[in-house]
C-alpha cells in the first residue's frame, strides 16, 4: 500500500528513453516538482544490440538521471513492460472477508500460466459485481524478469519500493486524469501506447481494465523504411523521424503504409473481441501515447480506420506544474509520460490499482534496513532506563518504610473509587432500560420528522434558479424584494408559482386514504370543501388566512370505536406515506405547461412541477425518501386549475384586495379586484376598457374580460420509503 501524499519519483525504462516524473501531494493538490526524459545512446531493441550493450546503455541513462536529479528520501516506483506481465480480473463467491485471501491464492494458482513458485504476484479487491460477488484483480510477473529489471537500479544504488505493470499504470492515469472517459461501466476510454517494439492497448472503465500487447511498434515502421530505401536501422530511424520535412516524404509514407494497415487491423480485431465479450460497454475515445504517436498521419489514419475519435494529449488535466518546472518543456513530453504519471499516482496513494510486484525478499530487507536505526535507539534507551531503574530502586528502598501511612491512605481511596465505579455501572444499566422505553414511546410519532423534509422536497420542485436557470435574475430579484427588477419581465412570462396552502397528512394506507379539505374565498366568504379521512392519521397545514396573513397548524385525529374496529379488520402492510393538498396561483400564461407539460420525460430542462415530483431522486440530488404515488388514478392524483376572479370561488389566500389602491381605482374604476401583494399588479380577471375608459361589450352584449393569473389545487400522494412498520 502506497503512502498517502508526500512526494514520489516514478521511472519508466523504455526502449527509446528513460522517463521520470517527480510528483508531490504535500499541498493537497498533485503537483509536478521535477521530471526528466533521457534518450538512450541507441534504441535498446535496435538491430545488432546485444544484452551486454543494452545493460550498459541503461546504466549510462540511469547515471545521467541520478546526476541531474536529487532522489533524497522520496519513494521510487518503477514499471515493468506489459509483454512480461499477467493481469486477470475474476469474480469470487460472496464469502467472509477473512476467507478472501485463501480463495484468491487458489484462484491465482489456477489462473497464472506459470508455476506459482516462479512468479511474483499480488492481488487487490476492486469492488463487487452486479450479482454481489467480490471482484478481484490478480497480477503476476516471472521472478527472473523482475529481478533482471531491478538489477539495473540496484547497480546505481537506487532503492525501489514499488513495482507496477505498465498497463495498470496507464489505467490509473486515465481514471484519475480523464474521468470524463471512465465515469461508468457503460463507456470505455482506450489508451493506445505505441512504443518502440510493442503497442499496449488498454481498455478502461470505472471498475475494470482489459489489456492486450500488440507485437508491433515504432521499430516496425523503421524496418519498413530500411527495407524500402536499403538503409541500416539507425539511418532508417533518422529518416523516419525527419520524413515529414524530407523530399522523399511521399515515398517514406508509402513504405510505412502496410504497417499502418497491419496496426489498425490488430487494434480493430482486439476491440472487436472486447466488445463481443462486453456488449454493454461502448468505446468512446482513444488516448494515444508513446513515441510512435509522433509519426505524421498515423493518428488520422487510425481514426478513419477505427471510426473512433483519437486524441494525443498535449497536457494533463488534473495536475499542476510547479514554479521551478518549465511548463513548456514539460508539455513537449506529455505524450511520453502516461506510464510515469500513473505510477506516481500510485506512489501518492491516489490510484485505483495499488498492487505491488516488488519481490517479497527485497521488501523484507528494505523493511529491516529501515528499522535498524530504531533498534539502535531502542537499545540506547533500554540501557539508560536500566541505569535509572537501579538508581531508583536504591532511592525507593530507603523511603519505603517511612511511607506506610501514605500507602494506607492510597488503598482507602482506591477502595472508595471501586465502590463508586460499581454504583455508576448499576445506574448505567438503568439508563439503557429507560432509553428503550423512551424510544418505544416515540416510535408512533416518527412521521413528524419526515413532514418538514417532505415540505422542503415539495418546495424544491417549484420553479427556481436550479430548475429554471433562464429566469435566475427574476428569482433573485423576487427574493431580494426588488420590485423594479421583477417588473422588467412581463408578468405572463414569469415562471413563478405562489403557494397559498399546503396540507400534509400521514396515512399508513395510501390506497384507501382520501384527500383533505380546501379553504375557498369568494363573494360568499370563507368556505370549506372536501372531507378528511378519520383513520387515526395526523396532518399539518400551512394555510394562508387571508390577504397578508398566514397560520401554521398541526392537527391529529382520535378514532371512534367504530373506526377502530374497521381499522383492526384491515390487513396491515399497505403502502404508507403522506396525502398532500397544495393550493396556489401563478402569473405564467400557460399554467398547465408550468405544472405538467406533456412529453418532456427525457428533457429535464422542460420539466414542470409535477414532472419533478415524478423524478424526486434527480431533483434532490440523491436518493429521496419519498416517491409520487399512482398519478394515473383520479382517487390518488388530481389537478384543478381556474382563473383568478374576485367573483368566483378560489383557494384562500390568492392575492390581496387592491380595490382601494389609488393606482388601481383609477385604472379599473368600479370593480373589486385582486393584486399581487408585492408588485401591486392586477392578478384577477378584469373588464377590458376602450379608449374612452368604458367597458368593452361583445356582439352578444356581454362584457369582455381580460384574464390574468390562474389558481390551482393539486391533490397528490407520496410514498414514504422509510416509513416505520406499525404493529397491528
Amino acid at each position: 500500500m502506497a503512502l498517502k501524499y508526500g512526494a514520489v519519483w516514478a521511472i519508466d525504462l523504455g526502449n527509446n528513453s528513460l522517463k521520470a516524473l517527480h510528483l508531490s501531494g504535500a499541498s493537497g493538490a498533485v503537483e509536478v516538482i521535477g521530471f526528466d526524459n533521457i534518450q538512450h545512446g541507441k534504441i535498446l531493441t535496435g538491430s545488432g544490440i546485444k544484452d551486454v550493450e543494452r545493460d550498459e546503455l541503461i546504466a549510462l541513462s540511469l547515471r545521467q538521471f541520478v546526476k541531474q536529479n536529487v532522489l533524497g528520501n522520496d519513494d521510487v516506483i518503477v514499471s515493468v513492460p506489459s509483454q512480461n506481465s499477467f493481469a486477470r480480473f475474476v469474480n469470487l463467491p460472496p464469502v467472509e472477508s477473512k476467507r478472501i485471501p485463501e480463495i484468491v491464492k487458489f484462484e491465482a494458482a489456477q489462473q497464472i500460466p506459470f508455476d506459482i513458485n516462479d512468479v511474483q504476484w499480488d492481488w487487490q479487491l476492486v469492488g463487487e459485481s452486479d450479482r454481489g460477488e467480490n471482484r478481484v484483480g490478480i497480477f503476476a510477473i516471472k521472478t527472473d524478469v523482475i529481478s533482471s529489471e531491478l538489477e539495473h537500479f540496484s547497480r546505481e544504488n537506487i532503492e525501489v519500493r514499488y513495482v507496477q505493470m505498465a498497463p495498470m499504470a496507464l489505467y490509473n492515469y486515465l481514471l484519475y486524469d480523464r474521468p470524463d472517459l471512465t465515469g461508468s461501466n457503460n463507456k470505455a476510454g482506450i489508451i493506445l501506447d505505441i512504443g518502440a517494439e510493442n503497442t499496449d492497448l488498454v481498455v478502461c472503465t470505472a471498475s475494470s481494465v482489459w489489456q492486450r500487447t500488440i507485437p508491433m511498434g515504432g521499430n516496425a515502421f523503421t524496418k519498413a523504411v530500411a527495407d524500402a530505401f536499403k538503409l541500416n536501422f539507425e539511418k532508417a530511424e533518422k529518416l523516419k523521424r525527419t520524413g515529414a520535412m524530407s523530399k522523399y516524404a511521399r515515398q517514406i509514407f508509402q513504405a510505412m503504409r502496410p504497417v499502418f494497415t497491419d496496426l489498425a487491423s490488430e487494434i480493430q480485431r482486439s476491440l472487436g473481441f472486447y466488445t463481443s465479450s462486453n456488449p454493454n460497454t461502448k468505446p468512446v475515445k482513444i488516448i494515444a501515447l508513446g513515441g510512435g504517436t509522433k509519426m505524421r498521419g498515423l493518428l488520422k489514419y487510425l481514426q478513419q480506420s477505427l471510426q473512433i475519435p483519437v486524441e494525443r494529449p498535449d497536457a494533463f488535466k488534473n495536475i499542476a506544474i510547479g514554479s521551478a518546472v518549465s511548463a513548456a518543456k514539460f508539455h513537449e513530453n506529455v505524450s511520453d509520460f502516461g506510464i510515469v504519471y500513473g505510477l506516481a499516482l500510485q506512489g501518492l496513494g491516489l490510484a485505483k490499482i495499488e498492487s505491488n510486484l516488488l519481490p517479497r525478499n527485497i521488501a523484507r530487507s528494505m523493511a529491516w534496513a529501515g528499522k535498524a536505526g530504531y533498534f539502535i535507539a531502542a537499545a540506547g534507551m533500554l540501557l539508560l532506563v536500566s541505569v535509572l531503574a537501579f538508581a531508583r530502586t536504591f532511592f525507593d528502598s530507603a523511603n519505603y518504610s517511612n511511607k506506610a501511612n501514605v500507602r494506607q491512605q492510597v488503598n482507602s481511596v482506591i477502595a472508595a473509587a471501586g465502590r463508586a465505579a460499581s454504583k455508576l455501572e448499576a445506574e448505567k444499566g438503568k439508563a439503557s432500560a429507560s432509553e428503550a422505553t423512551i424510544k418505544k414511546a416515540f416510535e408512533p410519532f416518527s412521521y413528524r420528522e419526515a413532514i418538514p423534509l417532505l415540505q422542503q422536497t415539495i418546495i424544491s420542485t417549484l420553479p427556481n434558479e436550479k430548475n429554471n436557470p433562464e429566469q435566475s435574475k427574476l428569482y433573485s430579484a423576487f427574493r431580494a424584494g426588488d420590485v423594479d427588477a421583477v417588473l422588467q419581465i412581463p408578468r405572463e412570462d414569469r415562471k413563478q408559482v405562489f403557494i397559498t396552502g399546503l396540507s400534509i397528512r400521514y396515512s399508513d394506507d395510501l390506497e384507501n386514504a382520501g384527500f383533505g379539505g380546501v379553504n375557498f374565498q369568494g363573494r360568499a366568504g370563507l368556505k370549506k370543501k372536501g372531507s378528511v379521512s378519520p383513520l387515526g392519521e395526523g396532518y399539518m397545514d400551512f394555510v394562508m388566512g387571508g390577504p397578508g396573513k398566514a397560520k401554521f397548524t398541526t392537527q391529529k385525529y382520535t378514532r371512534t370505536r367504530k373506526q377502530a374496529e374497521t381499522s383492526e379488520q384491515q390487513e396491515v402492510g399497505g403502502e404508507a406515506g403522506f396525502v398532500v393538498t397544495i393550493t396556489g396561483y401563478s402569473p405564467y400564461k400557460n399554467i398547465g405547461e408550468l405544472m405538467d407539460p406533456p412529453g418532456v420525460e427525457d428533457n429535464q430542462s422542460k420539466w414542470g412541477v409535477i414532472t419533478r415530483m415524478l423524478h424526486l431522486d434527480s431533483v434532490v440530488d440523491g436518493n429521496s425518501p419519498f416517491k409520487l404515488y399512482n398519478k394515473t388514478k383520479v382517487e390518488d392524483f388530481k389537478l384543478d386549475i381556474g382563473e383568478v376572479d374576485w367573483n368566483a370561488e378560489m383557494p384562500m389566500g390568492t392575492g390581496m384586495d387592491g380595490s382601494e389602491l389609488p393606482e388601481i381605482k383609477s385604472a379599473v374604476p368600479g370593480e373589486q379586484i385582486l393584486v399581487d401583494p408585492m408588485t401591486k399588479e392586477v392578478i384577477s380577471k378584469v373588464s377590458k376598457l376602450d379608449e374612452a375608459g368604458r367597458k368593452q361589450i361583445d356582439r352578444t352584449g356581454n362584457t369582455v374580460y381580460e384574464v390574468n393569473d390562474h389558481w390551482f389545487i393539486l391533490d397528490v400522494k407520496f410514498v414514504w420509503k422509510d416509513a416505520p412498520q406499525i404493529a397491528e
